[in-house]
């Protein structure tokens, strides 16, 4: 008794590569629509599960060919531009040895959904990890620059307070000469591993304190906006005021052209 169309497609959803070869050329014969339509869908998949694989095994080997068997941390921030909420700076030594993080990625290209377990799977096979928030007040009063540089100085700190001494520092973008060690990479988080990793925690972590914050200070757009300057929140700042999480000298520009 042949197989039914969905038994075929059911099963065509979990082969690999090697198994589709030969089921592929044991049903390239069979006529039902339904089963060709599984055959280019289960094709198409496998052909992006590929590419994906590819990309990033790239990432890991970008990263160890800049590392030369030295050991890494990456660093990448959150939170540079918004009206509201912290800095975020995550740091990640990933191990050697650990498998490669399905999904791991620059974290503006993760959906959302999906970071919180990628984040997880960083903290359970990372050697060591860190993060690290400056708050609005010292954002006004030192500028965000300095604030950059003391957070992730910072981060590197609490790596290396864990006993772990990375030989290599990674940051995302332009230089900032804050450590001997610096190494730039422009678009690192799509690029590194650990870089990647670190911005995956930041904004997970981030998020999550802005969402809490929504119930703080409800009316302000945070569990949406993430403290960015959305419609509704700079609505709100208009019609509400500032709170203790906003960066008075970041909202004073369009605040400022409400006036005239």
């Amino acid at each position: 008794m042949s197989q039914t169309v969905a038994d075929i497609r059911a099963r065509l959803a979990k082969v690999d590569a090697q198994e589709f070869a030969v089921l592929e050329r044991s049903l390239c014969a069979d006529t039902r629509k339904g089963v060709q339509q599984a055959l280019v869908q289960t094709r198409h998949r496998l052909q992006a599960e590929a590419a994906e694989q590819q990309r990033l095994e790239a990432m890991y080997a970008f990263e160890r060919k800049i590392a030369q068997g030295k050991l890494v941390v990456g660093l990448d921030e959150v939170g540079r531009g918004p009206l509201a909420g912290p800095l975020t700076v995550g740091a990640v030594v990933l191990r050697s040895d650990a498998p490669l993080i399905a999904g791991l990625n620059d974290s503006k290209q993760v959906a959302e959904s999906k970071r919180p377990q990628i984040a997880e799977e960083i903290k359970q096979s990372a050697l060591a990890w860190a993060l690290v928030n400056i708050e609005p007040k010292k954002i006004d009063e030192q500028g965000i620059s300095a604030c950059l540089r003391q957070a992730f100085s910072q981060a590197i700190a609490d790596i290396e307070e864990k006993g772990v001494h990375p030989e290599v520092v990674l940051l995302d973008g332009n230089p900032l000469h804050l450590d001997p060690r610096e190494i730039n990479v422009v678009h690192g988080d799509a690029r590194c591993a650990s870089i990647a990793a670190a911005s995956i925690l930041a904004k997970v972590s981030r998020d999550a304190l802005m969402v809490s914050y929504d119930a703080q200070y409800p009316g302000y757009d945070f569990a949406s906006s993430k403290g960015y300057g959305s419609a509704r929140h700079r609505a709100a700042i208009i019609e509400k005021g500032l709170t203790p999480l906003h960066r008075a000298s970041f909202c004073q520009g369009f605040l400022q052209e409400r006036l005239f």
